[in-house]
């Protein structure tokens, strides 16, 4: 039984055929027979300039002649349209394809460019990888850009990363000799498993684990080391963030290192997350193994001290130093994570071989989406299991 259901004029069957038009591009080979007209027929132009290429053109033949080509004034234009059209996450998608299949990324060399764009952690990451190139009346604008992006981001992590760390500060000082109300019991339970007592079904808690107070909680020092490789923008951007939120934290001394074949070390721009990010040169080769040496380098307590890698862990440098080196972190005390990334793009493309590798070291390597991450360096502070995602 076919759903003929007729809303304000139109079947059910008739919005099918509309957004099979639409999806399909029209043209002779489409099936449909629908004509659009006014918004579906404009919007149709604004994704036909975008995708068409592949599709018959409404006379039939092959290709559409629809395309943004190279004027800017055109591509501003087309830019303002799909935001007329489409909800914001769409219009992101559409930026980011237009990049990639059309080549725009020189466009957003342009004032004029930057102002019509949709910002998003994506146009961000292909801003910085223009940025050598960006001519000095672009850059204003282009930070300005950065800058929004930047700012929502705090607003979004920035409470709830200081509470969950604050929290895992607080208890990772514990106190032998608690009061009452500051016993931890569930650790004081583990901890006192041994002294269980069948006879009586209870524990005698011969050791007491109690919470710290905010005035005891130990200093922690935490070092993010973080590929600039051209894959890793995303990551590098919510890096800069986390570690500019890390750095307003008193009670945890933060570090920021950035690096492909060179190593940058940008610990004192943390206090603004943009000039972070552009000081960073995405692109380039990687060598994990000198990254690493230098973060060994800043390292003065061992046991207080969190070293974050960020990479995908595609070595250019000596992977069996880099691995040696790891090790000799963790068996000095360290608390080391490798994040295969650090974004929200799904499953990253990582050396599978050195994953493993640090796993058997005791570090495994994981995926982290932003959400994840304030858990992760509380699991870290605190020296308990990571929270790794499953596969």
């Amino acid at each position: 039984m076919t759903d003929d259901t007729t809303t304000g004029g139109t079947t059910a069957a008739d919005e099918r055929l509309r957004r099979w038009r639409l999806v399909l591009g029209g043209g002779a080979a489409d099936g449909t027979g629908r004509d659009l007209t006014g918004r579906d027929a404009a919007m149709d132009r604004t994704l036909g300039a975008l995708y068409g290429g592949d599709s018959g053109g409404a006379d039939g033949k092959a290709g559409r002649t629809a395309g943004l080509g190279g004027s800017a004034p055109q591509v501003a234009r087309w830019l303002g349209d799909i935001r007329t059209y489409f909800p914001s996450s769409v219009v992101q998608v559409m930026q980011r394809d237009a990049i990639d299949r059309l080549g725009l990324a020189a466009l957003l060399l342009e004032p004029e460019m930057l102002e019509a764009v949709e910002a998003d952690v994506h146009l961000v990451g292909t801003l910085l990888s223009l940025n050598k190139a960006m001519p000095e009346t672009t850059k204003e604008t282009a930070r300005a850009v950065v800058r929004k992006v930047v700012e929502d981001l705090e607003k979004k992590l920035a409470t709830r990363t200081r509470a969950t760390l604050t929290g895992a500060l607080d208890r990772s000082a514990r106190i032998s000799r608690p009061r009452h109300r500051d016993i931890d019991w569930d650790r004081t339970i583990r901890a006192n498993l041994k002294h269980y007592l069948p006879e009586h079904g209870t524990i005698v808690p011969e050791r007491l684990i109690g919470y710290g107070r905010a005035s005891q909680a130990v200093k922690k020092d935490a070092v993010l080391c973080i590929d600039q490789s051209g894959s890793m923008a995303a990551s590098v951007v919510y890096a800069s963030v986390f570690g500019a939120v890390l750095a307003s934290m008193r009670s945890i001394d933060t570090k920021l290192v950035v690096f492909d074949t060179a190593v940058v070390d940008l610990t004192d721009q943390l206090d603004d997350p943009v000039d972070v990010l552009f000081g960073t040169q995405l692109g380039g080769g990687t060598d994990i193994n000198r990254a690493l040496a230098y973060c060994q380098s800043l390292i003065t307590r061992p046991a207080d001290t969190v070293v974050v890698l960020i990479s995908d862990l595609y070595e250019g440098g000596i992977r069996d130093e880099m691995l040696k080196r790891v090790a000799a972190m963790k068996g000095a005390g360290v608390q080391f994570v490798a994040l295969l990334a650090l974004s929200d793009e799904g499953a990253p493309s990582y050396d599978r071989e050195h994953a493993a590798a640090l796993a058997a070291l005791g570090a495994p390597a994981f995926a982290c989406t932003p959400d994840l991450f304030p858990e992760v360096m509380a699991a870290a502070i605190e020296k308990r299991a990571l929270p790794v995602p499953e596969a």
